[in-house]
């Protein structure tokens, strides 16, 4: 096998104008929420299902389908409702009466970009064929199998409020999504700004900025940026302290009870690759690691009992592993 080229520091510049061109025109519409836009920018760079979690009215919707309309690829969104079936997302088989025969009729998954609107108000069937889909990028129906689109990408939105009438995603589904955002409320400063801008106006339009063969080449320059030894051992120190803190040095044994995933070492590293390119770096720094570390590791970090009753979180949990774990 031959060693893949390390990436061009001027073809990284550029490519990091082109990502910032796309930041640009989401923030005619998004007010703030810059780490929930380069979140989304960095899912769709890398090929990564992105899980969004955050009380209702935070323009999670809006974010999603702003962002596709900057990108010229199909999008689609689906509600997750309670009576959702499987075939509503994949698609079914239904009967010609002219013809005598069945004829495919391919459901709302066969897109580039897809909004799971609430997927956590669907039950573990309907979730299960849209993450059968998320991980195999093809959809069989009637005994037929179809390739998905490329590219691919599922956002799901799920609303941590309620508890009555929702069927939360099972941990090792929730393991498939690459990343999983928290997103919080505006500064009062924002919240001005969106009451100017939004009261009683038509919402601003976007333009498209990428178009899928700029999108494949960026993550073909995504996947040449270079990551040193030394990074590499730092990530892998960071998973395997989740997994064996006291190997580390660190007194969270009593609080993990489950450790990340291998899914979480190559997240590690393709989104620090990702952020280095968005940052204009041909190259992987520590601080890349870091800034993603909390969203690829929070949803695969399982705490105990005893962390709930110290009213502890999986985010606290990472926080500790990213202050604790040496620096390279």
């Amino acid at each position: 096998m031959t060693e893949q080229q390390p990436l061009d520091k001027v073809l990284a510049h550029e490519l990091a104008g082109r990502l910032s061109n796309v930041l640009v025109e989401t923030e005619k519409v998004i007010v703030g929420q810059r780490d929930m836009m380069e979140g989304l920018l960095l899912g769709l760079i890398t090929g990564g299902h992105i899980l969004l979690e955050g009380v209702p009215g935070l323009a999670k919707t809006l974010a999603v389908s702003t962002l596709a309309k900057t990108v010229d690829t199909g999008f689609r969104r689906i509600q997750f409702t309670p009576d959702l079936l499987p075939a509503d997302i994949t698609g079914t088989t239904i009967y010609n009466r002219e013809t005598g025969e069945f004829t495919v009729k391919k459901g709302p998954v066969f897109s580039n970009i897809i909004l799971a609107d609430e997927i956590n108000r669907a039950p573990a069937k309907v979730q299960s064929a849209l993450l059968e889909a998320m991980q195999e990028r093809q959809v069989t129906i009637g005994g037929e199998t179809f390739p998905l689109s490329d590219p691919f990408l599922v956002l799901a939105t799920q609303n941590p409020i309620e508890q009555e009438g929702t069927y939360p995603l099972p941990e090792a589904q929730v393991d498939r999504f690459l990343f999983k955002l928290k997103i919080g409320y505006p500064t009062r400063e924002e919240e001005r700004v969106i009451m100017d801008r939004m009261a009683g106006r038509s919402v601003p339009e976007v333009t498209t900025v990428i178009d899928p063969v700029a999108l494949r080449e960026i993550r073909q320059a995504v996947s040449q940026v270079f990551v040193d030894e030394k990074i590499k051992s730092y990530i892998l120190d960071i998973v395997f302290a989740s997994r064996d803190p006291e190997a580390a040095g660190l007194d969270l044994a009593p609080l993990i009870a489950w450790g990340a995933s291998p899914r979480a070492t190559l997240a590690l590293t393709q989104l620090s690759r990702a952020r280095a390119l968005m940052k204009g770096r041909a190259f992987v720094i520590p601080e890349d690691v870091k800034a993603v570390g909390m969203d690829i590791l929070r949803h695969r970090i399982l705490i105990t009992y005893e962390a709930e009753a110290q009213n502890l979180t999986s985010d606290d949990i990472v926080t500790a592993l990213l202050d604790n774990i040496e620096v390279p």
